[in-house]
């Protein structure tokens, strides 16, 4: 075990030990333990988040809550002082009578989750585990620290109590122009196909690509920011030391060597689960400025994704496919039910996101034979043929205008090479489309 968290161990899992308020009030058993610092613990606030994303599995709300109100410390040392027998519902409705009744929500959940945590509890290293990610070139980053990205406290309790981080320091930085590409591993060649293209023209544009490093989607979305020069995020389920699926390992590294970053919220050695890939698509949708989904069939995990990024009000993208593709139904679906915009390129998912990036790009429009008119010489335009001369008379019953009106458009016309005068009368020299 961690020698600081050992020293935490020896004083807070003794049964019988006394509490160091306790004897202020007569040394009751159930007296909640002080904070940390009161007891002489060495555990500081980094090694005991570390700690915790050791303890707890990703998402876990309750941990979050416990964490949010006493600190990662004290609540760590609470933790390993409750969990020993007998003592939990004691501990647990003195804590919550100690701190006004901000935990009674979550007084039979406490319960429930000492029983979870206990068995983890001696397991925990985090100076070793730390150790290891600053010899791989890597950091844990916890909340309020520089370059932690701030759209992770939209979660509320779910926010992940810290981050393992290979690759880029300054990640805050990086990920304020950011947008989230997914989809599914079992992706069809127009998927990928369409994933490196939008990667690559906003790595173009600056904008760094999100994604979770998975086959299919994900991988074509790291390959076309690299392709494009610009910088990539990997969001894993798994511990940061270890590439899964291990066939992407090399993207993985030239991710890093690109200036991009591998994150994950589970520690080092930590193995991917279908859980954890369920609970690591809401850091995704959170640390990113926009949600595309590229590709993605009916009960795609990429859609959990979406609906991450729907809940935090994060703007929503999702590229239709073939109507005959169900690799393509779930993008179809969140399209029809409004939940996402339909974007085909960089642009419009630049459009998507608004401030983020440059203006979209001026799409090239072919002029048209109308553009530039009035409203009566364009409909005059639609009256005339170009098969058949009409009179004056006829053009002025035709398209609901006056014959003075229509001489006067006819003279317009005929100056920019769109009607001409026959022996019959007037027709039309070039289509419009």
């Amino acid at each position: 075990m961690d020698e600081t968290l050992a020293r935490a161990a020896d004083r807070g899992n003794e049964v019988d030990e006394t509490p160091a308020r306790a004897g202020d009030r007569g040394n009751e058993a159930d007296e909640v333990p002080a904070a940390a610092g009161d007891r002489g613990s060495e555990v500081d606030e980094t090694l005991a988040r570390a700690a915790w994303s050791r303890l707890v599995e990703p998402g876990d709300t309750v941990a979050g809550a416990l964490v949010h109100t006493l600190g990662a410390r004290e609540a760590l040392d609470w933790v390993r002082w409750a969990a020993a027998p007998g003592r939990a519902e004691a501990a647990v409705e003195t804590l919550v009578a100690r701190e006004d009744e901000s935990l009674a929500p979550l007084r039979r959940r406490l319960r429930s989750a000492l029983a979870r945590w206990e068995p983890r509890l001696a397991g925990l290293e985090p100076g070793r585990e730390i150790d290891h990610v600053h010899r791989l070139g890597g950091r844990f980053l916890r909340p309020g620290a520089p370059g932690w990205p701030l759209g992770l406290d939209d979660l509320g309790a779910a926010a992940p109590l810290g981050l393992w981080q290979r690759g880029v320091p300054d990640l805050g930085s990086l990920l304020t122009r950011s947008v989230a590409l997914v989809g599914a591993r079992a992706s069809t060649a127009y998927g990928e196909r369409v994933a490196v293209e939008l990667a690559e023209g906003l790595a173009a544009r600056g904008v760094c690509v999100v994604s979770g490093g998975a086959y299919g989607i994900d991988a074509a979305a790291h390959r076309g920011a690299l392709a494009g020069g610009g910088v990539t995020v990997a969001l894993l389920a798994g511990g940061v030391d270890r590439a899964y699926p291990a066939g992407n390992a090399e993207l993985l590294e030239r991710l890093l060597d690109g200036g991009g970053a591998v994150l994950s919220e589970v520690p080092p050695g930590g193995v991917p689960s279908r859980s954890r890939f369920l609970m690591r698509n809401r850091l995704i949708a959170a640390v990113s400025r926009a949600t595309v989904v590229v590709e993605a069939a009916w009960r795609s995990g990429a859609l959990s994704t979406a609906h991450h990024a729907a809940s935090l009000l994060r703007p929503l993208g999702a590229v239709p496919g073939p109507v005959t593709s169900v690799a393509s139904a779930g993008c179809h679906r969140l399209l029809r039910e409004g939940a996402a915009v339909c974007v085909t390129d960089a642009a419009e998912v630049l459009e998507l996101v608004g401030p983020l990036g440059a203006p979209p790009d001026e799409r090239p429009e072919e002029a048209r034979p109308h553009d530039g008119l009035d409203w009566v010489a364009d409909r005059l335009l639609d009256a005339l043929s170009l098969r058949s001369a009409a009179t004056v008379d006829t053009l002025a019953r035709r398209a609901g205008l006056s014959p003075a009106d229509v001489r006067g458009a006819l003279g317009t016309l005929e100056l920019a090479g769109l009607a001409e005068l026959r022996a019959t009368g007037w027709r039309r020299t070039n289509p419009v489309t």
